[in-house]
């Protein structure tokens, strides 16, 4: 049974058909001093420069960044964001909107990991006009040299926009069908693809998401590290905000690297409101890992309202580690959301936001690779936990058997399919591809529509009215006609010895002879040092482990250096790059390193 149901207000006449741009204006009419967006810069200061737009600055850096846009491109053309995440970012993105101009949310070359993402971003969107800071110039200018990517028509520089110009512009009408950026996704099974995101589509979702995440209480903020040039970074810190003309803070994601706890002190800082955030999972991890009771003593999240988290498997362990780890902070214990969503649903599809502990479910792992969920109690011996993921809003969310398009009843494992405003068109010039994702058609649709669905490419399943997520369709590896979620193999590999560095371990099927065989590369744990490290010993444990609770054989196990497996933009294990990088036998074992200690 189909979950969700369609928002009124965002149907053809509803009240909600304004696109989300034109609410910028009425914000800096009707509340110009307000803050907007607030960014924290801590290379400028240790403890956090506050740098802060209010409404009507923010709209008047919008339209001067227009006007200067359409001085040297064409509605329709593209404009790539190559600077760091600043203020400067968050107006080039409202001034492109505006100017019917098609952004391409990117970042500085010099942002290190990412150079191929790029390459491959850039050179498939072909951008008229790159945008970028004087800062950022020499990593822009060096990126162009080196890479046989398309000259872009001219550079503006964004701290350097005439404000004067604001006065300039003239707004235009905004088709809720016309495209308002670009989307590239993080490639965790291919390349990158540019998702067509229309201003219906932001509009729709950032509406989604606010009715998804319920927000009740009065005068919300939103505080955030995430990308703006990934979905849920964008979506929420700058859409969400323009719902309701809410104060967005945000900082970047290399300051979250570096001291991931700036993420709770930024939350910590806002008592006596009502503060959404969201993140993946690895971040709840990274944070309840390098918490002290020293600086948790400092922490008060009761404004924390809720934290979305998302954007890879939710581990049952960390929303756990987390909790036990924050609840002295005042983390209340229904703050934590978890979700699921993609850039190809603009990001936001369901979410689990009732203001409760999140549901884990214990479920019979040998049912659920055929295809069915069994409940099973938690001390089972093949046992496996399910997180729910909530239920969509303004949006349908179906699980579809992909062979025969006909729906699975409740319990039944099938690919989710999702259909409403905030799905995309297609991919940038990729009919053939787009008509593959995004041209669903239901054989026996009922009271559904019939089409276009968005075939997400996740196997999930519903029960008791909500969507657990149950791992990729390409990613399953099937051994001897049995399938097996990667993610299952790759939590019992962290457990089974010190050696393993907790989630970073990929687990991949190669092609043998009749059937595929299974490989799992793990980081090694820089706890454990390099000189009582037995590469021997460690192997046998994760084989062991993995004989007993999958039943089946490691084909071959590589423990490589950390920082070894290939991650998407979103943090997501990138399972077919590390795939590949094995092949070429590209990985940076641990093997080899103790070979040159020698």
């Amino acid at each position: 049974m189909a979950l969700g149901s369609l928002l009124p207000e965002l149907q053809p006449g509803g009240s909600g058909r304004t696109p989300l741009i034109e609410r910028l204006a009425r914000w800096a009419a009707q509340k110009p001093d307000a803050p907007a967006f607030t960014f924290v810069d801590f290379s400028l200061d240790p403890a956090g420069a506050r740098l802060t737009l209010s409404w009507a600055e923010a709209d008047r850096r919008a339209r001067a960044t227009a006007a200067r846009l359409r001085q040297v491109a064409a509605p329709g053309d593209r404009a790539a964001l190559l600077l760091p995440q600043t203020l400067e970012y968050m107006t080039t993105m409202l001034g492109a909107l505006y100017a019917h101009v098609v952004a391409v949310p990117l970042f500085s070359p010099d942002l290190p990991g990412h150079a191929d993402r790029l390459i491959g971003a850039y050179t498939d969107a072909e951008p008229t006009v790159i945008v970028t800071t004087r800062n950022a110039l020499a990593h822009v200018e060096k990126f162009l040299a080196d890479h046989d990517v398309p000259e872009p028509k001219e550079i503006v520089f964004a701290e350097e926009i005439d404000l004067a110009l604001a006065g300039a512009w003239r707004d235009e009408p905004i088709g809720f069908d016309e495209l308002a950026y670009l989307q590239y996704t993080s490639g965790s099974t291919r390349r990158p693809a540019g998702v067509e995101i229309t201003h219906g589509n932001v509009t729709s979702n950032a509406a989604q998401l606010w009715a998804g995440w319920a927000p009740e209480r009065p005068n919300p903020e939103l505080v955030s590290w995430l990308p703006l040039f990934h979905d849920m970074g964008l979506i929420a810190t700058m859409a969400l905000p323009l719902v309701s003309g809410d104060h967005a803070i945000y900082t970047d994601p290399v300051s979250f690297i570096m001291n991931p706890l700036r993420w709770m002190e930024l939350i910590s800082e806002r008592p006596g409101k009502n503060v959404y955030t969201a993140g993946p999972n690895f971040a709840y991890e990274y944070v309840a890992s390098m918490i002290t009771p020293e600086r948790r003593a400092d922490l008060d999240l009761s404004g924390l309202t809720t934290c979305l988290n998302g954007a890879e498997p939710i581990r049952t362990s960390t929303l756990t580690t987390f909790a036990e780890a924050l609840a002295p902070a005042g983390l209340r214990p229904g703050a934590q959301a978890p979700g699921y969503g993609l850039a190809e649903a603009t990001v936001f599809v369901t979410a689990a936001a009732e203001d409760a502990p999140p549901k884990i479910i214990t479920v019979e792992r040998d049912a659920l690779t055929t295809g069915s969920l069994v409940l099973c109690g938690s001390d089972d011996e093949r046992a496996s936990t399910l997180v729910s993921c909530g239920g969509p809003s303004g949006q349908l969310v179906a699980i579809v058997d992909p062979e025969t398009r006909l729906e699975r009843p409740d319990g039944e494992v099938g690919e989710i399919w999702v259909h409403g405003p905030n799905t995309a068109p297609g991919y940038w010039r990729n009919s053939e591809r787009s008509q593959e994702t995004f041209g669903g058609v239901l054989a026996e649709p009922g009271g559904l529509p019939a089409g276009p669905w968005m075939k997400t490419g996740d196997y999930g399943v519903v029960h008791e009215g909500e969507l657990y997520v149950t791992g990729r369709i390409k990613d399953l590896i099937i051994v001897d006609g049995r399938n097996h979620y990667p993610q299952d193999i790759e939590v019992t590999t962290q457990e089974s010895h010190a050696a393993v560095r907790p989630e970073h371990v990929a687990a991949f099927a190669v092609q043998g002879d009749g059937t595929e065989l299974l490989v799992v590369v793990a980081e090694r744990n820089r706890r454990v040092p390099l000189a009582r490290l037995d590469l021997e010993e460690v192997e046998n444990a994760v084989r062991a482990a993995v004989n007993v609770e999958h039943e089946m054989s490691v084909h071959e196990f590589v423990l490589i250096e950390p920082g070894g497996v290939s991650r998407t933009s979103s943090g997501k294990i990138a399972r077919s790059a590390t795939r590949q990088r094995f092949l070429d036998g590209a990985l940076p074992t641990t093997k080899a390193r103790l070979e040159t200690r020698k």
